[in-house]
């Protein structure tokens, strides 16, 4: 295999500097261009085309843009003017200037759009988001039982089920659920998640050389108020966000799991997986991709047993970024189909969550009627699994969520309190399975 750019895995050289605030540990804003991390040729690249689509921009302005310190902004603006790239337009405000972009800048600013049409907050260096993350998730709460019963709390699930779902999300290590449709998987893959307490830093951006990255999603992200008296000294290149849950279903493709070159923009958006690090990623309805399973088992070898991916570039380099985050993958298809003992070897924890017994589906039952503030009879719940065994239908973990939320539909629809009856459950029944003539 080619050797990846960026290969060196030396946390304490890369990690940017931190510093103690009233809201926690923060990345310090850097003082010079040195200490950024990234090329004074790229930097003046990116004021350059800042300028270009403006009449005029201010220190100020530029520097609340790239989200980098006046002083760096400052530095750069007035390199640029020195080599004709820009002219100066007169003071704006004690500290900083005007500028307009000069014929000779517009020019180098357009070949430079041609290239990278990204325009926003500066990128960090890939080895800085390396070490930011691995030494973030060093510094990580290990997730506690109690902490798993917490984030669980309303699932009834087998004892066995919460006791690997729980040493998977603790360990940090992949969790594989199998069983049939309808039995919880989807619901215990996104609460567990729950379990992972505190927030992380992520970079907006990364730059590898002149190729940009984008990394932040506000689709996928959500962002945390970093509160603090000394918001002036953080580096706001990187932004504070709950630790990420994404999933990928049905629709994802192996292309979705490497870079995206958006040609229109001209710069790259980072693959799912990557913009889950420090999360959860959950893979569901796995095998149902248009893709064939054994690809897709593939693309996870290297990232499951090393904690790394590589990802290519456009001109063909590869790179290496880290994998740490807590992959979940759900199917209800037979595993024996969609799976291989390699992959299997490389799979942290695996359980399956089959069709609940019938005391199970009462507490299920029970549970979610409570749930609803009504009490739910016990010879009512076994009227309803009676009726399965006459239809010779398999118990679904999901059905009595279901049959009540259709139980309060009828109530709501008759200006009714809620409440439940023989009537209102076979009600619930037929529009729910429909009527046993034309029951599936």
């Amino acid at each position: 295999m080619e050797k990846p750019a960026h290969a060196d895995h030396s946390i304490s050289s890369h990690l940017p500097k931190m510093f103690e605030t009233d809201g926690g540990l923060a990345p310090e804003s850097p003082a010079n261009i040195a200490a950024s991390g990234i090329s004074k040729s790229l930097l003046s690249d990116m004021v350059l085309k800042t300028a270009y689509g403006v009449s005029n921009i201010s220190t100020e302005t530029t520097a609340a843009r790239l989200h980098l310190p006046q002083v760096i902004v400052g530095e750069i603006l007035e390199q640029l003017r020195a080599e004709s790239m820009l002219e100066t337009m007169g003071h704006d405000g004690p500290f900083g200037y005007r500028y307009a972009i000069s014929q000779r800048g517009r020019e180098r600013a357009e070949r430079m759009l041609e290239i990278s049409g990204y325009i926003g907050p500066a990128p960090v260096s890939l080895e800085a988001y390396r070490a930011m993350l691995e030494w973030q998730m060093s510094k990580a709460e290990r997730v506690s039982e109690a902490q798993v019963e917490d984030a669980l709390k309303g699932l009834v699930l087998p004892i066995e089920v919460k006791q690997v779902a729980g040493l998977a999300i603790s360990s940090g290590r992949s969790l594989f659920l199998s069983g049939p449709a309808g039995n919880g998987k989807t619901s215990l893959g996104r609460q567990l998640h729950a379990a992972l307490r505190g927030d992380i830093w992520i970079p907006h951006c990364i730059a590898v050389e002149n190729n940009i990255i984008r990394l932040f999603d506000p689709h996928c992200h959500q962002v945390v108020e970093h509160a603090s008296k000394k918001l002036q000294t953080i580096d706001k290149r990187w932004i504070k966000i709950k630790r990420p849950f994404i999933v990928a279903g049905g629709e994802m493709t192996l292309e979705s799991l490497d870079m995206a070159y958006l040609k229109a923009q001209r710069y790259y958006e980072a693959p799912l997986h990557m913009k889950a690090n420090g999360g959860t990623f959950l893979i569901d309805d796995f095998g149902r991709q248009h893709v064939a399973p054994e690809e897709l088992l593939n693309r996870w070898i290297i990232p499951l047993e090393h904690r790394v991916d590589f990802l290519t570039l456009n001109n063909g380099q590869k790179i290496e970024v880290p994998f740490l985050l807590n992959l979940i993958i759900a199917t209800n298809l037979n595993p024996t189909e969609v799976t291989d003992p390699a992959f299997l070897r490389r799979i942290g924890y695996r359980t399956r969550l089959s069709a609940p017994t019938p005391e199970l589906y009462r507490d299920i039952f029970t549970s979610y009627a409570t749930s609803l503030g009504v009490a739910a009879p016990p010879e009512l719940i076994n009227q309803l699994l009676q009726r399965y065994t006459a239809t010779g239908r398999e118990l679904r973990a999901c059905e009595p969520r279901d049959l009540m939320e259709r139980v309060r539909d009828i109530c709501t629809h008759r200006q009714q309190p809620l409440s439940i009856s023989s009537e209102l459950l076979d009600l619930a029944w037929n529009g729910y399975f429909g009527t046993e003539a034309n029951a599936a």
